[in-house]
């Protein structure tokens, strides 16, 4: 990508168009200092060091003095050496000069070398680094500081446009979980309409808000960041990539990018064990395709099924569904021509349920699912179980919502499946709830309330949702 002049945006504009949509002007000032950066120079030994270790060169000077680095390294901007400290033998420093002074620095090795977070294959490397940061922040500091005031990002939104074709627009459409009161005589202060049978949403948009999952990456080649439109300065993890959409942006501009991650389906390599929100999203969904697909397929031809959800179906039948959901994703087969058993279906969404990275009711909900179970009067359980809904994130709401619906149903065919909404409460109560310490005791201990969450959430489902 080739720099432009650091100009301001102020001439830029975007339409709600796509086909209006101008690209950015990338500001070249912090690519222009890189390049301008002093370049790393090795004063080399001029006799070989017996103690020098097998993972440094010439640069190894062994045990010299402070002061007799100072003088190898005099005058010469961005040399540097390695030398064996006097005061701690068997430790290395590495010294570099910079802005006429020597700089000292702790030299650690792990099969890379490294004095901070970055770890680098060569040491020639982590001094090109150091010198790049090092001056930029040295001629730049002001300007870094300054430089997420004005972001493009917001400004002109043209990352949404640039990746979906289209104005994103977050929490618009999406109906809210309705607040109700719980009273003594089983009413509720507001009309709650009764669902029957479950209803497939008619749009497939899914608003709800994701925050990016950014990890730290190494870019190849001149990168600018798409929130404040500068250049990412340095030899490696020189910033931070969004995992699921590939929003690339600076480590401190993360910090102030908009929970507005929309997925890119060519990021997400599998359905099972994938973020539930993440999935949704990338899918444009309301709720996981597995749900959908395996509730879909049960109500079709499984409700009367001794034992549904309880009997298990054959494990490898079930890990070729789930490999078939991860291949082929809403595309895959599960009829009964391919299973014709209906508990390998159950058993499918059951796994699914139970691998999620993040539970259906989340960590941080999880004791207030438990606190909820164990209050004596019951207006009050459901009441607090209300209120623990209402914070569950928007997708796993909706997916909650529409498994109760289902389950519901499933216990008006209990003379035939013998499935009540207690021992569906036994049945999903671990696969929905998981502690967030993952500790086994908890588990058992929380097991009669956990069953007793699914329990009432089916047996109420129609007023709690």
């Amino acid at each position: 990508m080739a720099a432009s002049s650091n100009s301001s945006l102020s001439g830029s504009s975007v339409s709600s168009d796509p086909d209006d949509y101008q690209p950015p002007i990338w500001k070249s000032y912090l690519y222009q200092l890189q390049q301008e950066a002093p370049r790393p120079k090795r004063i080399t030994c001029p006799q070989e060091m017996e103690s020098r270790p097998k993972y440094y060169g010439r640069e190894f000077h062994g045990m010299i003095s402070r002061e007799y680095a100072d003088e190898l390294l005099a005058d010469k901007e961005g040399s540097y050496l390695i030398r064996e400290s006097q005061r701690q033998p068997g430790t290395h420093t590495l010294a570099l000069s910079f802005g006429h002074q020597t700089l000292n620095y702790r030299l650690f090795y792990d099969g890379k070398h490294f004095v901070g977070e970055k770890r680098f294959e060569s040491v020639h490397d982590l001094v090109t680094d150091a010198l790049i940061t090092l001056y930029i922040e040295t001629k730049a500091a002001e300007y870094i500081a300054k430089m997420t005031t004005n972001p493009i990002y917001e400004h002109l939104g043209y990352t949404s446009l640039l990746k979906d074709k289209m104005v994103h627009r977050l929490s618009r459409g999406r109906t809210e979980p309705r607040r109700v009161t719980f009273q003594s005589d089983d009413r509720i202060s507001s009309p709650v309409v009764r669902r029957s049978a479950l209803k497939d949403t008619p749009e497939k948009l899914s608003s709800y808000e994701k925050i990016h999952n950014f990890k730290v990456h190494t870019f190849r080649g001149p990168h600018w960041c798409e929130y404040c439109a500068n250049f990412m300065w340095g030899l490696i993890a020189q910033g931070v990539r969004c995992s699921d959409c590939g929003l690339n942006v600076h480590k401190q501009c993360s910090k102030l990018v908009p929970s507005d991650c929309q997925p890119d389906l060519r990021r997400i390599k599998k359905v099972y064990s994938c973020d539930l929100t993440t999935l949704v999203k990338a899918h444009n969904t309301t709720r996981p395709m597995v749900v959908d697909m395996c509730i879909r397929e049960i109500e079709l031809r499984g409700m009367k099924s001794e034992g549904l959800y309880r009997v298990s179906g054959f494990s490898e039948h079930i890990e070729d569904v789930r490999l078939a959901f991860d291949r082929d994703g809403e595309k895959a087969d599960i009829s009964g021509s391919a299973y014709a058993d209906i508990n390998i279906i159950a058993g499918a969404l059951k796994l699914y349920l139970r691998d999620l990275p993040i539970p259906v009711i989340t960590f941080d909900l999880y004791s207030k699912f438990i606190q909820a179970a164990k209050l004596p009067n019951a207006e009050s359980r459901l009441e607090a179980i209300h209120e623990g809904l209402l914070q569950l994130p928007p997708a796993h709401y909706e997916t909650l919502r529409y498994l109760m619906a289902h389950l519901k149903r499933v216990t008006t065919f209990e003379k035939y499946n013998l499935m009540n909404a207690e021992n569906l409460g036994i049945v999903f109560g671990p696969t929905l709830m998981q502690p967030p310490e993952q500790n086994a005791l908890t588990t058992l201990n929380d097991m009669r309330q956990q069953k007793l969450v699914v329990q009432l959430m089916i047996e109420h489902e129609d007023v709690l949702f």
